[in-house]
């Protein structure tokens, strides 16, 4: 209860230091909104020209995009600020960290809470409310579990992205641009289908690294659909598995990175 109440004080510290500047605050919190809705309008203008996309209509597509825009969003609030660890170790403000009976990585989270993103998330899931709305799925209890599961799996997964590319950091201070390309990039990758990609980068991003299980397949099984490239219909279901490998290797990541950690420069 003790550490509860800890977390509880630096969470309310953050949201009293956020909203001393209301103005700011709702600037922020529209603002934020932004890079999802260019995400989504990018799909709607590749469809302009085209009726199909790698073998799938716009209503399908915007169920991908919609399970990745919410589940990215939804990250991206809860652990997206990880990636400012590079400037905690290079200004050895982690050592503040360190040293106090809590636990290190929720610590940093709510350092800076980005309560300005919460738009985004609502944004997220509005978009994908109105995908399964232009779908409209044969709906069986495993598929109304996995509508539930995908964004959830889908967050967990990038979230644990987020926290491995930080963790970098321990390492390599100036290694943000590279984690970028796996959260960032990693999120456009996701939000079509993985179809109109080429083998190779295909083979590399989307079961190398497991982005396809994080809203490809998942649409798949919404849509009743086969995969055009071969794979079974249970795949559709493998996104918590994915999230819950991913998550581990993160937490090993994160472990190592912090057992690395010998203060300024180090």
């Amino acid at each position: 209860m003790g550490e509860l109440r800890a977390y509880a004080a630096l969470a309310g510290a953050q949201a009293r230091s956020v909203f001393s500047y209301r103005s700011s605050f709702v600037i922020e919190l529209v603002g934020n909104v932004g890079a999802t809705v260019f995400d989504v309008l990018t799909v709607l203008v590749l469809f302009r020209a085209t009726d199909r996309i790698g073998g799938f209509t716009l209503p399908e597509a915007l169920l991908m995009a919609g399970i990745t825009s919410a589940g990215f969003a939804l990250a991206d609030f809860v652990v997206g600020n990880v990636d400012r660890l590079k400037t905690y170790v290079r200004a050895g403000t982690l050592d503040a960290v360190l040293v106090r009976p809590l636990a290190a990585l929720p610590q940093l989270l709510l350092m800076d809470l980005p309560i300005r993103k919460l738009v985004r998330v609502v944004f997220g899931f509005g978009v994908l409310a109105v995908a399964i709305g232009l779908n409209d799925p044969d709906w069986t209890p495993a598929r109304v579990s996995l509508i539930v599961l995908a964004p959830l799996s889908c967050a967990v997964f990038m979230g644990s992205i987020f926290v491995i590319s930080a963790s970098l950091a321990f390492w390599w201070v100036d290694s943000g641009e590279l984690g970028s390309a796996f959260t960032y990039g990693g999120k456009d990758f996701a939000s079509y289908p993985i179809t109109v990609y080429g083998p190779a980068f295909r083979g590399l991003f989307a079961y190398a690294l497991g982005f396809a299980f994080i809203s490809y397949q998942p649409a798949l099984a919404l849509l009743g659909r086969a995969d055009p490239l071969g794979l079974p219909s249970w795949a559709g279901f493998a996104a918590p598995v994915a999230a819950f490998a991913v998550a581990a290797v993160a937490a090993g990541v994160w472990r190592t990175g912090i057992r690395h950690y010998r203060s300024t420069g180090s």
